[in-house]
This record gives C-alpha cells, sequence and structure tokens, in this order.
C-alpha cells in the first residue's frame, strides 16, 4: 500500500511507552511482542506512538468489535468504513432489550456485509 509513515493510537499506557522504549520489560512473553514491533516499525519512515484512555477510546472499541464480527472473502482486504466527524456531540439512549430479538449490532452487520 506504499504507507510511509504510520501513527498507533494504544490505550495500554505500559505498552505505548515500552513500544517507545522509554520503559523497561520485564515479562519474556511481552518481550516478544515488543521486538515483532520493532521489526515492523523498520517498514516505515516514521512511526508514532499515542497513548489514549480507554475512557476516550469507546470509538475504537465500537470499531473493533464490529471488525471481529465481519467475514470478509478477501481476508487482505476490508472495504473502506465511510466514517463523519460532527462538531456536535451525538445523544443515544440505552437500550434495555431489542424488540426483534437480535442483538444491537445486527443491523449494522448487514449493512456492512
Amino acid at each position: 500500500m506504499n504507507i510511509q509513515e504510520l501513527l498507533v493510537i494504544g490505550d495500554s499506557d505500559l505498552l505505548i511507552h515500552q513500544i517507545r522504549e522509554e520503559w523497561a520489560t520485564k515479562n519474556s512473553n511481552i518481550l516478544h511482542y515488543l521486538h515483532h514491533v520493532q521489526e515492523l516499525r523498520k517498514r516505515f519512515t516514521k512511526t508514532e506512538f499515542q497513548h489514549v484512555p480507554r475512557v476516550q477510546n469507546e470509538f475504537a472499541d465500537a470499531l473493533a468489535t464490529l471488525s471481529s464480527i465481519i467475514q470478509h472473502p478477501n481476508k487482505n482486504f476490508i472495504d473502506p468504513i465511510p466514517i463523519k466527524i460532527y462538531d456536535q456531540p451525538a445523544y443515544y439512549a440505552h437500550v434495555e432489550e431489542e424488540a426483534d430479538g437480535k442483538p444491537w449490532f445486527h443491523d449494522i452487520k448487514e449493512y456492512l456485509t
């Protein structure tokens, strides 16, 4: 895809500091992960890692939930999801139970497939 610069946003403050090599890593399981990330960084001219608190990361959690339920025929490609960013906050009502008996994400999943 010829991507040169990469911004990685994570909600684990510990991992972000370890990847930036600002904090030491003692867990041997994490070390393998960090070495792999360092190797992947070499593919880009610039990489940046930013921490976002989990409280402010609701949007990423929603996208992760959606991506975990989508089965795309070509595993190497996912159609882009258009995202609009509004200046005003969106308000919603908490739904206790779905009237049709389907999970909250059913319509979204159907739209994406």
